[in-house]
């Protein structure tokens, strides 16, 4: 479902800078953004390095890239 949100023009200049950049729509690199801090707010020890491997490894999950963890 989609809805409209109003956001401020600062935010709507860097989007459209940053999409550009990362090859999303500009509702994308919005969506990105707020996913990024969702997570940040529910986990406040997560670095954003952090954040961005697990955003990273969930989506190479979704495309059936994974491999048995092999320890030491």
């Amino acid at each position: 479902m989609s809805t409209t949100v109003r956001v401020s023009d600062e935010l709507l200049k860097d989007a459209r800078k940053y999409c550009k950049i990362d090859h999303r729509s500009l509702a994308g690199q919005i969506e990105h953004w707020a996913k990024i801090g969702k997570c940040a707010e529910d986990n406040p020890q997560l670095t954003y390095e952090m954040i961005k491997d697990i955003f990273v490894g969930l989506a190479e999950l979704e495309e059936g890239e994974k491999e048995e963890y092999k320890f030491g």
